[in-house]
């Protein structure tokens, strides 16, 4: 069995029992293995067995129309419904106009017109449901408005004097198209952070053909073109530079504003923005293999997956139209089966609303998450948004989490009567043919300096001890460790009491003095650690590194508990110690086993390859303020998918007696309709507060 993931644009849903609809339909589809439908989005996420799967039996299901999500956009049907609800309310207004003066006939004509043609839309949706055994949203605005339109015809024609509901009628159309406007309007911006990726990527690339370069489609470059790139053009792929230095904006996919000096070697990325220099670059990834395309790749499944808060809304809107055709019903039962009744009936069907309990928690996920890739943090899925907002307790890496992974020498301490530049001038002669982390801290605190290494002609490193290195002059330098120089005979009474990661230098027998070097602490761990505190999170440093090593970081960053000299399976058993639910942050690489054993895992890094692959939450620079970050963000989403879930609930709750004549609240079909048609628009509106995190 293969498993493929494939997206397709579902047309036509409303509702929550649409959702459960379309996803009925597509499980029983031979090859389908798994299916979320995302009502938000207007998408299904289908994982498939390619050997069995035949995407042709996908055009249609339960009624509603499937096209592959990678091919042609859909249609803007904006202006068109624009079109239709200012026509709806011009006929509204003139039905109303005309039952006020007493020419039901004409009422009746307008109300005809805007219920058959203008709600045609509700009747084709309702006709489908029908045919598939099932009810949702059009069902109830159909039989609602189709009552109240006939039941008036049949009083007019029987000579009757009324009640005419013909102005309610063409209202519920109104006011319901007007809702749906505002509705896909509103939906529409949720999807902006996806559009504006897209956007970013350039449409043409200047590439060399032999003594030429020429424009083609960037669309059509393949690895290992060479491309030009302008001062001021976006970056047609991501590539390796060959030649040239700029700067390069990587904001769009790292929120960092400062650009980033890059030359011969350097990685860059396509859609960032080349600064002031000229650059020639060597094509490497393409198409879908790019960081751009798996950003939006790992975006869009975030946004199209499902909270596991969402189950109580899968559990309600399975049974929710059926509910309120029976109260209708026996709303029409219990009022004797005469005008009043008829009209109790139709206002139950119109107040009812589905649709602000179906768009209740994904319309928040999709612009949580949309928010989220925008300033560098990518969620693997909605349940990680909804774990982050429940986490308490933060553990981190040190090496290259906290701290930046790179050695660098953070003291000079020659002995009296030698100088800082000879101290660091023989350690560079000594360990520049190392390839010891420290090595590469001390070339390029010489290399800071100015200074270069002396010639040498017999290196010899000792593992875990030290290096050896004869110069040209007959000198010989020892570097490493205080018990190296001292089993060599040299005198490093001077060294003891030090603390911290030591490199001593001695020359032809005689101590030189200290190097300290050490990880350096990342500029916003401080900040961060800070922070989590704040929000009444506790945090804990979890490394293999020794203890005389771990202290300062912690000293440094604030970390209220550390633990050091840990295995992997030291840092898996601690995990499941510090209760829960736990986060764990590290690189993506050394700390996987971690990071899939927390409840959500942070990692570090380029947040485009491993990183997107391990973790909860890739934050794709280097930025620890994303971590308590990420956990606002997913404390400000359970807010808002709480608050919506209770206006959609109650509102029902509510609503439904009140149309019912339980309630002492006089409700119309009308006032019904607009009610309806606003609880989803508020919804929608206030699952776009969180655009602003």
């Amino acid at each position: 069995m293969q498993i493929e993931q494939v997206r397709y644009r579902v047309s036509g849903m409303h509702c929550a029992s649409c959702v459960a609809r379309v996803e009925g339909a597509l499980r029983k589809v031979p090859g389908v293995e798994a299916v979320a439908v995302n009502l938000a989005t207007e998408e299904a996420q289908l994982e498939v067995d390619s050997g069995r799967f035949d995407a042709a039996a996908l055009t249609e299901a339960a009624g509603f129309g499937l096209q592959p999500a990678d091919g042609a956009p859909p249609t803007d049907e904006g202006r068109l419904r624009g079109i239709d609800v200012a026509a709806a309310a011009l006929i509204a207004a003139g039905v109303m106009a005309a039952s006020m003066s007493g020419h039901p006939w004409i009422a009746g004509v307008g109300a005809a017109v805007s219920v058959a043609y203008l709600g045609r839309t509700f009747l084709v949706s309702a006709i489908a449901a029908a045919r598939h055994f099932a009810a949702d949203m059009d069902t109830l605005v159909t039989l609602g408005t189709w009552t109240a339109l006939l039941w008036s015809w049949g009083l007019l024609l029987r000579g009757l004097d009324g009640p005419y509901w013909f102005d309610g009628a063409a209202m519920i159309v109104a006011f319901i198209l007007l809702g749906r406007w505002l509705e896909a309007r509103a939906r529409h911006k949720t999807g902006a952070a996806v559009r504006a990726l897209m956007d970013l990527a350039p449409d043409v690339a200047r590439v060399e053909r032999g003594d030429d370069v020429i424009d083609i489609a960037a669309a059509d470059l393949v690895v290992d073109d060479i491309c030009r790139v302008r001062p001021g053009e976006r970056l047609p792929a991501d590539g390796v530079v060959v030649e040239g230095a700029s700067a390069v904006d990587e904001s769009m996919l790292t929120g960092e504003s400062l650009p980033v000096e890059k030359g011969p070697g350097d990685t860059v990325t396509g859609a960032t923005v080349n600064g002031r220099g000229a650059l020639r670059v060597r094509v490497s990834r393409v198409g879908e293999q790019t960081a751009l395309a798996r950003i939006i790749a790992a975006v869009r499944a975030a946004q199209g997956s499902r909270a596991p808060v969402q189950a109580l809304v899968d559990r309600v809107s399975g049974v929710f139209v059926p509910v309120i055709l029976l109260i209708a019903l026996a709303t029409l039962i219990g009022y004797g089966f005469d005008s009043e009744a008829v009209l109790r009936a139709v206002t139950v069907l119109i107040i009812a609303c589905p649709c602000a309990m179906g768009l209740a928690t994904p319309t928040a996920i999709v612009v949580a998450v949309g928010a989220a890739a925008r300033r560098g943090m990518l969620f693997k899925d909605a349940g990680a948004i909804e774990r982050s907002a429940a986490l308490r307790t933060v553990a981190f890496d040190k090496t290259g989490t906290l701290t930046q992974g790179r050695p660098v020498v953070t003291a000079l301490n020659p002995v009296p009567g030698v100088t800082e530049e000879q101290l660091l001038q023989d350690a560079l002669t000594a360990e520049d043919l190392s390839e010891h982390p420290l090595a590469g801290a001390v070339r390029v605190a010489g290399g800071e300096e100015g200074l270069k290494p002396e010639d040498v002609v017999l290196f010899r490193a000792l593992v875990g001890r030290g290096v050896r290195a004869k110069t040209k002059s007959k000198s010989m330098i020892l570097a490493g460790s205080p018990r190296f120089l001292e089993d060599e005979d040299i005198d490093v009474a001077a060294l003891a009491g030090v603390r911290g990661t030591v490199l001593a230098v001695a020359r032809d027998g005689k101590l030189l003095g200290h190097l300290l070097v050490a990880d350096s602490v990342r500029a916003s761990a401080r900040g961060a650690i800070e922070e989590l505190h704040a929000q009444g999170v506790h945090t804990v440093m979890l490394t293999g590194d020794r203890s005389e090593a771990a202290e300062p970081v912690a000293q440094a960053t604030g970390v209220r508990e550390t633990d050091a000299e840990l295995l992997p399976e030291d840092k898996l058993r601690l995990l499941k110690a510090l209760g829960r639910p736990v986060a764990m942050v590290g690189d993506g690489i050394n700390d996987a086993p971690a990071l899939a054993a927390a409840d959500v895992g942070f990692a570090l890094g380029g947040g485009t390859d491993v990183a997107i692959e391990t973790a909860d939450v890739s934050l794709v620079r280097g930025d620890l303020a994303l971590v308590p970050a990420a956990i606002r963000l997913g404390r400000r989403t359970m807010r808002v998918i709480r608050w919506n879930l209770v206006w959609a609930f109650g509102y029902n709750v509510l609503a439904v007696p009140a149309a019912a004549g339980l309630l002492p609240i006089p409700v119309t079909p009308s006032m019904a309709a607009a009610a309806m048609a606003m609880s989803s628009v508020l919804v929608v509106t206030n699952s776009l507060r969180l655009a602003r995190a």
